[in-house]
């Protein structure tokens, strides 16, 4: 039994508010995970702390076995960790073919090498296509990012941080301004393209919570209150007051209200 991310005694504070309390998290490697937690309960400083944007205040981040708190994030992602934004971050000019190709470089061994050119790189432009039919874009081989549908941008994001190869990946609202049709289809390519990967997600939506993940973590005001198979938190009497419960007030309001 091996972890792929272990959280010890966590802590991070801006100022005087401390924003993550003592978090203690432990996730085996090919775990999905989903994090799931009420607005400020720490989701995003969390992701930021284990991808290196931050350094925490105090406590112990381990990736692989190895401690990577106080790390740069850079050095963090050729470790084998890799993370998406809640905004879609990819290169809108290049076509998506070209932003694949960006992805898979420096995996491969080409660094600085600015005399090569990309066209003759048969290895990455094969890494790029194989990408490209996992995430189910090859028919839009030479389209500009920018042209892409919302849905369209979000899985090319989802293969760029893919590309690099890493056995550890963060993904941050990944079907946040999706609709319902496009939300399942996502789930399924989530599905796919993590296979024999360790998967962290923070999601708002409990559908692709409670159909993607194998544990969730429920994150309450910067401590890890829970974290068990998705049945079990369902049914945790802390969850539901803490979380759960104002999420099913919040949907039976506004169904009331239509």
């Amino acid at each position: 039994m091996s972890f792929a991310i272990e959280l010890k005694n966590l802590r991070k504070s801006f100022g005087k508010t401390e924003i993550i309390r003592g978090a203690d998290l432990a996730v085996l490697a090919g775990e999905r995970v989903a994090i799931i937690g009420p607005n400020g309960a720490g989701k995003s400083t969390l992701f930021n702390l284990i991808s290196g944007r931050f350094g925490p205040t105090s406590g112990e981040i381990v990736l692989n076995g190895q401690r990577i708190d106080g790390m740069k994030p850079f050095e963090i992602a050729r470790m084998g960790l890799a993370r998406s934004f809640q905004i879609t971050n990819i290169f809108s000019r290049l076509s998506v073919f070209e932003n694949l190709r960006c992805g898979v470089l420096w995996s491969l061994g080409y660094k600085y090498a600015f005399w090569k050119f990309l066209a003759g790189l048969d290895d990455a432009n094969a890494q790029a296509d194989k990408l490209m039919r996992m995430i189910k874009l090859d028919r839009k081989r030479d389209t500009l990012a920018m042209n892409l549908t919302y849905a369209e941008q979000r899985a090319l994001e989802i293969g760029i941080t893919i590309a690099g190869g890493a056995n550890v990946v963060l993904l941050d609202e990944p079907t946040a301004g999706m609709s319902k049709s496009e939300t399942s289809r996502f789930i399924e390519l989530i599905r796919e393209v993590t296979v024999g990967k360790t998967l962290l997600t923070v999601e708002h939506d409990m559908g692709v919570v409670f159909g993607l993940a194998d544990k969730i973590a429920v994150l309450v005001y910067g401590e890890v209150i829970a974290f068990d198979v998705p049945d079990a938190v369902r049914a945790n009497p802390k969850v539901q007051e803490a979380y759960l419960g104002s999420v099913l007030a919040d949907a039976q309001a506004a169904e009331a209200g239509h």
